[in-house]
């Protein structure tokens, strides 16, 4: 039986190494470290955690504890080391970092049908099963044929994102829906200021305290121009965003019939308008300045954040154009990916697509139909986002309850509907479990 490669052994590549493998089925695992090192990592051990201890939120009302808890039932490696070496963290599941890494490592190097190579990949293998899993900080020579292999367009190298707002959080009594002139549909909410307001905000943001940037993310800043973080054209003089992402211009407000001093607009993410993106508010702020500042904004005063705005070396794929929901690429279906890489955010997503990228590895090797997830389960939810997302404005998606469909009939009350999320969700599983 031939072996299947993957590319990367971070949490995604484990993953999904371990799964091929405990379903009889050789494995190749490719890892650069410690022989090429990434600006990034300081160990040379596999799944190594490097910005943070914590998994997140452990209760399974809330969406990665659900995800959490949909792992462990599929049998998640990584997952249930965490639970073994969890450390105290309040509601979150944390861990010991080098106990972690360390199991995880002598695992899969002991393992019998686990070959564990250290060496960089550089090119795409062009035969067998392969499996991407390289992370956000996929090496430049790789990175350069993966370009080529998807078309430049196809392939981003910093992730520098916008904040993303529930849209129940919205208070409507401010923000208003419009296009710019009334072209066309109604497609943005938008939120006006007066002067006093805008003056406040701008106040606020060019003296918010901002992210230092990593050494080998400063060295690339220039990057960055194309796309500047909003508290850099903030700082570029008082009425630089009114003549930028706030410009005014063909925004009449209902209430008053005349033109705000600045507006904030805010794009629709999801077709149900359940997830609304903050229009040119990619920003290097620290996550709590970002929440203090951004609810300054009329009609965002109770907003609630599923994604914070970042900027940073990243390197993903356009999935919604490349993948299927099975994570194949849909022009070679020998091909997947997984892990930060497909677009997914944090580390039990990218645990999950390693989970999904193995598991449907060893399914072709078995001759079985490839596994796509429903969408009713935070798993499912996730990879059909990443595989539909518009194109245009795709960017990195963590576990959250607004990509999840609606319940029917509907739960208004927030808590409970987060409970009725986690039931339905639990409920898909079981069959799941039954086919993997």
């Amino acid at each position: 039986m031939n072996s299947v490669q993957v590319i990367g052994g971070g949490l995604a590549g484990t993953e999904c190494a371990w799964q091929i493998a405990r379903r009889g089925i050789p494995v190749t695992l490719y890892e650069m470290r410690p022989h090429q090192t990434s600006p990034a990592h300081h160990t040379d051990q596999l799944a190594e955690l490097v910005c943070s201890n914590s998994f997140g939120a452990l209760v399974t009302d809330r969406a990665p504890g659900l995800l959490k808890e949909e792992l462990r039932h599929l049998g998640s490696l990584v997952i249930q080391t965490a639970d073994r070496f969890a450390v105290p963290a309040g509601g979150a599941l944390a861990v010991d970092r080098v106990l972690f890494g360390a199991h995880l490592t002598a695992l899969i190097r002991d393992h019998p049908l686990i070959t564990l190579v250290r060496a960089e990949v550089t090119e795409l293998p062009t035969t067998g099963i392969v499996v991407l899993a390289t992370g956000p900080l996929t090496s430049a020579p790789l990175a350069q044929d993966l370009l080529a292999f998807t078309g430049e367009q196809y392939l981003s190298f910093f992730d520098a994102a916008s904040p993303i707002v529930e849209g129940e959080t919205i208070d409507r009594n401010r923000a208003y829906l419009a296009s710019r002139y009334d072209r066309g549909e109604a497609a943005y909410l938008n939120c006006p200021m007066t002067e006093a307001e805008y003056r406040d905000f701008w106040t606020a943001l060019v003296n918010a305290e901002q992210a230092p940037l990593k050494e080998y993310e400063e060295a690339e800043r220039k990057f960055f121009e194309g796309c500047l973080p909003v508290e850099e054209i903030a700082r570029r003089g008082f009425d630089a965003l009114r003549f930028g992402p706030l410009k005014p211009v063909g925004l009449l407000d209902p209430r008053t019939g005349e033109r705000p001093f600045a507006v904030v607009q805010l794009r629709a993410e999801d077709g149900g308008g359940r997830l609304w993106n903050l229009v040119g508010f990619q920003t290097n702020l620290k996550w709590g300045e970002q929440q203090r500042v951004f609810r300054m904004i009329p009609g965002l005063q109770e907003a609630s954040f599923v994604r914070l705005g970042v900027m940073h070396r990243n390197t993903f794929l356009a999935s919604p154009y490349l993948l299927r929901s099975t994570l194949q690429f849909r022009k070679r279906e020998n091909l997947l990916a997984c892990g930060q890489l497909v677009g997914t955010e944090g580390y039990t997503a990218a645990v999950m697509g390693g989970w999904l990228a193995g598991t449907n590895a060893a399914r072709l090797v078995l001759g079985e139909p490839p596994l796509t997830l429903p969408p009713v389960m935070m798993a499912g939810a996730l990879v059909h986002y990443i595989t539909r997302a518009p194109v245009k404005h795709f960017q990195p998606m963590p576990p959250n309850f607004g990509i999840m469909p609606d319940l029917e009939p509907k739960v208004r009350n927030k808590l409970q509907r987060y409970v009725a999320y986690r039931d339905r969700s639990l409920a898909a599983l079981a069959a799941v479990v039954v086919c993997a």
